[in-house]
């Protein structure tokens, strides 16, 4: 692949700050109450989730302009889970719940969210390496 931007940021764990290396970046990081923190700050769940929301959302946007069709009313909510794996360790899996305009709730909208699933840099980054569902409204 030949690189066309990087992104980088630094962080010391969940706990403490991740910061880009622009500064537009810099958050508090926390654990979740769930994971046992006190959720006073976001966590890599979270930056995952709206990463791959907005990632999906603009591959989305650049299917539809491939086959002319408007897509500029979509949302896609990214819901990143966290829990134990069966080696004892931790595993992620996410759902994707992509909201069409109304003139795509049909199965033209259904094949754009799958070509946008296939165009996806996120999307591709996990294939077969995480559970990631996708359901369409």
């Amino acid at each position: 692949m030949d690189a066309i931007y990087t992104a980088a940021a630094t962080a010391g764990g969940r706990d403490g700050r991740a910061v880009s290396s622009d500064g537009h970046l810099d958050l508090p990081l926390a654990f979740p109450p769930a994971l046992g923190g006190d959720g006073a700050g976001t966590n890599p769940e979270q930056l995952f989730a709206a990463g791959y929301a907005a990632c999906f959302a603009s591959a989305l946007g650049a299917v539809g302009r491939s086959t002319r069709t408007d897509t500029k009313d979509t949302r896609v909510t990214a819901e990143v889970s966290i829990g134990k794996d069966t080696d004892g360790g931790f595993g992620l899996a996410v759902t994707l719940r992509v909201e069409l305009p109304a003139h795509l709730r049909d199965e033209t909208g259904r094949a754009l969210v799958e070509q946008a699933h296939a165009y996806c840099p996120y999307s591709k980054a996990v294939r077969g390496n995480i559970p990631v569902e996708l359901v369409v409204a």
